[in-house]
């Protein structure tokens, strides 16, 4: 237990925001919307990841514990720059084209093995919770997914709890579908399907 409580501490020092929040350099944006550039993960990367998945704010909507290790972390980015190079997807890293602030992440990954189907999930910083860069995000990526991907549909699901995300994926005129079982946080996560 204690060993857990050391390592949260850790990643929470190495995630607090110094001053000025870590950036990318202006033209590296694959996609961009009013406010949000969007990027890709690279290994270079773990701090952003610390930042955003070591928050236990964010953790909380997504892990079944609440937090991820250091090591889990180091896997989730790993993950996102495996789906790149394998599919050409991720949950993309954003931000703020005004400040360069890191917004959080935004996008896909494979959807049981289906082609034509992706999940689409969005994880923000708290800090930018509740000023439309999730719907802004989302609906860039909605957009992105049917015209440049060319899939059929994508799928989506947010914890039980986490009200925000609900009516958010509504919005975006996805449809419930079931409550599906997610292994990561232990729930029967609500499940939604946005057909073009």
């Amino acid at each position: 237990m204690q060993s857990q409580v050391d390592e949260q501490e850790k990643i929470d020092k190495s995630t607090q925001d110094k001053g000025r929040a870590v950036s990318r350099v202006a033209g590296v944006y694959f996609m961009e919307t009013e406010r949000i550039g969007f990027s890709k993960w690279e290994k270079e990367d773990m701090p952003l990841a610390r930042r955003l998945w070591g928050n236990p704010e964010v953790a909380h909507y997504i892990s079944a514990n609440g937090t991820f290790s250091a090591q889990e972390i180091e896997a989730r980015l790993r993950t996102e720059i495996e789906n790149d190079g394998k599919y050409g997807i991720q949950y993309w890293p954003l931000f703020e084209l005004g400040t360069g602030a890191f917004i959080g992440c935004c996008g896909f990954r494979p959807c049981g093995g289906k082609r034509d189907i992706l999940e689409m999930g969005f994880h923000l910083c708290p800090e930018f919770w509740g000023k439309g860069y999730a719907q802004e995000a989302a609906e860039a990526a909605v957009r992105y997914a049917f015209s440049k991907l060319g899939v059929s549909a994508l799928q989506a699901g947010h914890h039980p709890d986490n009200k925000s995300s609900k009516r958010l994926i509504e919005k975006l005129g996805f449809q419930f579908k079931e409550d599906c079982f997610y292994e990561p946080t232990g729930l029967y996560h609500p499940t939604y399907l946005l057909s073009q």
